[in-house]
C-alpha cells in the first residue's frame, strides 16, 4: 500500500522526430514540431516535480531511464491498451490496485498548465468524485476520480470535438467538479499567437 493518498499520472509521447505532434507537424515541420513538445515536457515537469502527490510517467512507445523525468520524482511505466481510452482505464485501475484514493491524469502538451491548477485540482478532488478539466478543442486536458468509471473510457472517438460532452454524459447523476478551459498543443493555430513560442516558429514568419 502507498503512503501518499494522491497519484498524478502524466501520458507522454516518447520525444522521437517524426513521432510526435504530427498534426503540429504538418505546418512547421517534424524537426520544429519534436523542439515544441521537449519544451512542452520542460514544461510539464516544471509545473508537477514539486508538488506532493506522488507521480508516475506513462510512456508511449518504451520506458527512458535516463531523460528530463528524474528518477528520483517520477515513477515509470509503460501505457497499455489498444486505444488512449483503455490506456487512461489501466493507468487508473494500477493507481487504485496500489492504494491512492485520488488520482489524476494529465499530457504532456499544457503550456496553459499551472502548478497552481493542479494543486487546485486536487482539491476539488477531495470535495467531489471526479474533476474535469474542458479543454477549447472539445475534449478535456484533465481528468481526477476517486473510484473507477469504466464508462467514462469506452465509446468515444478520442481526439474529437466531442470527447468533453459524451464525457460529461457519462456523469450525469454523479458528483463532479469543471475546472477553467485550457488549450493544449496540437495544431499550429493553438501556438502561432503566443508569444512563448515565437522562437521556434521565425523561419515561419520568415518564409
Amino acid at each position: 500500500m502507498t503512503a501518499s493518498k494522491d497519484l498524478l499520472i502524466i501520458f507522454t509521447r516518447n520525444p522521437e522526430l517524426g513521432k510526435c505532434k504530427t498534426r503540429l507537424a504538418a505546418t512547421v515541420g517534424n524537426k520544429t514540431a519534436l523542439e515544441i513538445y521537449e519544451f512542452l515536457l520542460e514544461h510539464t515537469v516544471g509545473i508537477t516535480r514539486k508538488i506532493d502527490p506522488d507521480k508516475v510517467v506513462y510512456y508511449s512507445e518504451a520506458i527512458w531511464e535516463n531523460d528530463i523525468w528524474s528518477n528520483a520524482v517520477y515513477d515509470k511505466k509503460l501505457q497499455e491498451g489498444d486505444d488512449l481510452g483503455e490506456k487512461m482505464l489501466n493507468a487508473f485501475n494500477e493507481g487504485f490496485n496500489a492504494g491512492y484514493e485520488h488520482i489524476i491524469i494529465i499530457g504532456s502538451d499544457l503550456y496553459d498548465l499551472s502548478e497552481k491548477d493542479l494543486i487546485h485540482a486536487f482539491e476539488r478532488l477531495r470535495e467531489n468524485d471526479f474533476v474535469l478539466g474542458p479543454a477549447q478543442d472539445g475534449g478535456y486536458y484533465l481528468l481526477g476520480m476517486n473510484r473507477p468509471k469504466i464508462s467514462l473510457f469506452q465509446n468515444k472517438e478520442w481526439g474529437r470535438s466531442n470527447v468533453l460532452a459524451a464525457t460529461l454524459s457519462n456523469l450525469e447523476g454523479e458528483k463532479y467538479a469543471l475546472l477553467d478551459v485550457r488549450n493544449d498543443v496540437d495544431i499550429y493555430e493553438d501556438i502561432k499567437d503566443n508569444k512563448a513560442f515565437l522562437p521556434f516558429l521565425k523561419h515561419l514568419k520568415n518564409d
